[in-house]
């Protein structure tokens, strides 16, 4: 009976200290309806007087079950941001005419597919610049702002309002999202606002993408696979086309001849170079590092790789103004920086670097703007000029002004072999030094990605109801180098295995982790590590794997990644033995843990019939076990209601499990 009621006092007391801090705070642990409040800042662009920044902000609509994104601007002297398009209706890729006077930005209104529209500075309505019949893919102004390039997919002659067969003559045949792939390709025209026209200036059975003006408005660059047979590689090219003689009157130029993916060209200031992401080993596909390189504009070489000692992903590179420097996204270690690089390759700097994730950015003169987030706080638009960052927008303001974030701290450990492995370590709210607590292992997608320091719902959901989260960067992950990620070529499920259980171990150690309480999940590439988990371990109590693979041979044809799975394990008729040694599906009879198998009916990306098999598997084998599937989405799924369920089941799920909780 004393006992009784010491353990009586002790809650009572440990529930009046929680009830102290957050009172004191004024703040409250993350619910799951809170995902809906959150706003996603993106795309800033800088006006070419530097004054302000025009950005976008979606928003989703639960009710209404659907997301909205609009464009605001904000000047970069600070203040409050200025909404510039109106509730109601959509609009993205937000860009200034050089002159200034306008905000052109692309949106489907009144019915019509997308279009460009402008809004002018002086005040007024938007009105609407193109009238594309099948709509528009992107466009771009040209410098002098008389015309602007449009991305426009070719007509479909067959479209009908009655159903009709799918005809498929390609060999990568359909696309998560896209669906079945046909012959229709998007290719670059230019346009006159006033012209009652758009002028084709690409042809042929080949995709284009990623177009810019030349500075002087007379070329545009731009990406495109010309081989014989574009879906059975990925050798991306850079392309430039006169503007006025177009392809057919002789003016395109191959710049670059790489047998790898080149992509992302800029110009620089004085037209005579590109500069352009490439990789130069195609035959090891995702897991190759992507490097910065530079070469001439008029295709007369040389192609020189600038950044291939630093060995890190590297992504969207600008010129400065003066073209002696390269400004770049890199990946590194956990962290998404702006770094640059003179154009000669050296004087490599980290510009904004420091536990955080840049998206994104801009340049106008001396200013840059950034898209900046750190883990607890999401991504916002930040102005950086002579050193100094300000940052100038707060969608999230009072979104986070109600919440409690958890402590995160990086982690360091070793992995079976040796190999120093880096991660994240989520710590509960109230968490309390020396208290054993409930651990769930949370994977990222990919393989090759990374868990950075940027803001991810899940983790804090998790933490707010009292669960530590170790959110490991296996080998496999981008961030690290090439060695660190092509290990897992054709040998899934070894070292990246090893290595976040090393980082449950890490946890268990320090006496964080509840050796007794552990759970794990993920999705898409987190959900098949899952699966090597639960067929090679017993140590957790609980797993939920999403959108995942198992059955790697029943899978050619059925995702949209053929081309990948034959570079990576060979024909699936000439080497099975590749195939069968990493399906996870094979060790199925090994799986003690109850696992929820999750997925969206139409994602051809990683498709629901992985986790259907997994789960008769698991129902024959007499596992608690349960299959949900998302009816019509996709890999992602974007149904609120369905967003807001499945964050529902996975506490369902590890609390039944992992905690012991019954309903």
């Amino acid at each position: 009976m004393i006992k009784q009621r010491s353990l009586l006092l002790t809650f009572l007391i440990s529930i009046f200290l929680v009830s102290l801090t957050f009172a004191q705070s004024d703040k409250r642990p993350v619910e799951i309806d809170d995902y809906f409040n959150l706003k996603s800042v993106g795309s800033p662009v800088i006006s070419p007087d530097g004054k302000w920044i025009a950005y976008t902000v979606s928003e989703t609509d639960f009710d209404e079950g659907s997301s909205e994104t609009r464009i605001w601007m904000v000047s970069t002297d600070g203040g409050d941001p200025l909404p510039m398009t109106a509730k109601g209706t959509s609009a993205g890729n937000p860009q200034w005419t050089p002159d200034g006077k306008y905000l052109t930005f692309s949106a489907s209104r009144d019915e019509s597919k997308s279009q460009v529209w402008k809004l002018d500075m002086r005040g007024g309505e938007a009105q609407q610049v193109t009238d594309i019949e099948q709509g528009i893919n992107g466009f771009e102004w040209s410098p002098d702002g008389s015309r602007m390039l449009l991305m426009i997919r070719d007509e479909d002659e067959n479209e009908s309002e009655d159903p009709q067969p799918y005809v498929i003559d390609r060999l990568q045949f359909k696309r998560d999202y896209a669906g079945y792939l046909d012959r229709r390709r998007v290719h670059i025209y230019t346009y006159t606002p006033g012209d009652t026209t758009a002028v084709q200036l690409t042809f042929g059975d080949y995709d284009h993408s990623s177009p810019t003006w030349s500075p002087d408005g007379s070329k545009i660059a731009f990406v495109s696979n010309r081989t014989e047979e574009p879906d059975g590689n990925q050798n991306n090219n850079i392309w430039v086309v006169d503007a006025d003689q177009g392809e057919e009157e002789g003016g395109l130029i191959q710049v670059t001849q790489n047998e790898g993916s080149d992509s992302s060209p800029a110009w620089s200031p004085n037209g005579r170079d590109i500069v352009y992401t490439t990789s130069v080993e195609p035959e090891k596909i995702w897991y190759a590092t992507t490097h910065l390189a530079i070469t001439k504009a008029d295709g007369t070489g040389p192609e020189r790789v600038i950044t291939r000692d630093l060995d890190r992903n590297v992504s969207s590179p600008k010129f400065s103004d003066d073209g002696n420097q390269i400004w770049f996204l890199f990946e590194d270690a956990g962290e998404r920086q702006l770094v640059s690089v003179n154009s000669n390759g050296t004087g490599f700097e980290r510009v904004i670097t420091d536990d955080l994730s840049v998206r994104d950015f801009d340049m106008e003169g001396n200013l840059t703007t950034v898209l900046l987030g750190r883990f607890n706080e999401p991504h916002e638009v930040y102005s950086y000029d002579s050193g100094s960052l300000k940052q100038l927008t707060q969608a999230n303001r009072d979104y986070l002004a109600e919440l409690e974030s958890p402590d995160v701290e990086e982690i360091r450990f070793n992995s079976e072999d040796g190999t120093e492995i880096h991660g994240f370590l989520v710590k509960p709210i109230g968490y309390e030094e020396g208290q054993t607590y409930p651990t769930l292992l949370w994977i990222h997608g990919g393989p090759v990605a990374q868990f950075e320091h940027s803001y991810r719902f899940e983790p804090q959901l998790f933490a707010a109801k009292g669960y530590a989260v170790v959110m490991v960067n296996p080998r496999g992950s981008s961030g690290y180098g090439q060695e660190f990620s092509e290990i897992l070529f054709a040998d899934w499920g070894n070292k990246d295995f090893e290595d976040v259980m090393a980082g449950i171990d890490h946890v268990i150690d320090r006496g964080i982790a509840d050796p007794e309480q552990l759970g794990v999940g993920g999705w898409s590439y987190g959900g098949i590590l899952t699966n090597y988990v639960i067929t090679q371990t017993d140590r957790f109590k609980g797993a939920i794997s999403g959108a995942s693979e198992t059955l790697y041979r029943s899978l050619y044809g059925h995702d949209h990644y053929q081309l990948y799975w034959e570079l990576e394990l060979g024909l699936p008729w000439e080497t099975p033995e590749n195939w069968e040694r990493i399906s996870p599906f094979n060790d199925v009879a090994n799986v003690t843990t109850p696992t929820l198998w999750m997925g969206g009916s139409d994602d051809w990306n990683v498709p629901i019939l992985s986790s259907e098999q997994m789960y008769q598997a698991m129902k024959r084998l007499g596992i608690e076990t349960q299959l949900v599937v998302y009816p019509g989405e996709h890999h992602g799924i974007r149904n609120p209601s369905f967003q807001k369920d499945r964050f529902e089941r996975y506490l369902d799920w590890f609390d039944q499990y992992v905690r012991g909780e019954s309903d």
